[in-house]
């Protein structure tokens, strides 16, 4: 997939966002202020849900259809460490009934990043 095919396709999944991607987009842009994310980050062939660049941390979010697609998951996530990048996941009941803990989780992983000034 070439540059620009992933860049219009990370633009369409920007705009066509579930709530629970909303959610978390919100979340992290009013809670953790001080950490650059982007959504719909496209890494490799990939296209992340969430990822933070300067922390080398991605974010996705598993909806219902992600417990068929388990093979799928662990290549993807494969991939996205093969350039570098942590993966955390999360399930979207757990974004929509426990925001507070998968922020805590997310700053966690933020801070233990070798990028963290605190992890030096």
């Amino acid at each position: 997939m070439s540059l620009r095919t992933r860049t219009t396709l990370a633009r369409s999944l920007r705009r066509a966002s579930t709530d629970v991607e909303r959610i978390v987009w919100r979340a992290l842009r009013e809670r953790l202020p001080a950490w650059k994310f982007r959504r719909q980050h496209p890494i490799g062939t990939r296209i992340a849900d969430f990822a933070c660049p300067a922390a080398k941390l991605v974010i996705e979010l598993d909806g219902g259809q992600h417990a068929i697609r388990q093979e799928d998951d662990a290549a993807r996530t494969d991939e996205l460490v093969s350039h570098g990048y942590r993966v955390i996941r999360f399930w979207n009941n757990e974004v929509l009934e426990n925001i507070d803990g998968v922020l805590m989780t997310i700053l966690e992983a933020l801070q233990s990043s070798p990028d963290h000034p605190a992890a030096r």
